[in-house]
C-alpha cells in the first residue's frame, strides 16, 4: 500500500484502524518527509503456552544430584 498523508488518515481513521486489525497489514503515513507505520500488535508466542502440571519447575541444579539408579531398567 502506498503511504498516505495525515489528512487521508484523519478522514478515514476508524476504517483504517479496523482494516489494520482485521488484515494484520501495516499502514504507512508520510509526515515531514518521514514514514510512520501503524501496526497491529500480535500476541506473544509465549501467551499460547499451556501449563503442564507434571512438569518439573525450579532450579535445574536441584535435580542434577538425584539418584535414578533404582528407576533404571536395562
Amino acid at each position: 500500500m502506498e503511504p498516505m498523508n495525515p489528512s487521508q488518515l484523519r478522514a478515514n481513521l476508524y476504517r483504517i484502524l479496523d482494516e489494520v486489525l482485521e488484515s494484520g497489514e501495516s499502514v504507512e503515513i508520510m509526515r515531514h518527509g518521514r514514514r510512520i507505520r501503524i501496526v497491529a500488535d500480535s500476541p506473544s508466542r509465549l501467551s499460547a503456552l499451556t501449563p503442564h502440571p507434571g512438569a518439573v519447575t525450579g532450579d535445574p541444579d536441584d535435580i542434577v544430584e538425584l539418584d535414578w539408579s533404582g528407576e533404571w531398567q536395562p
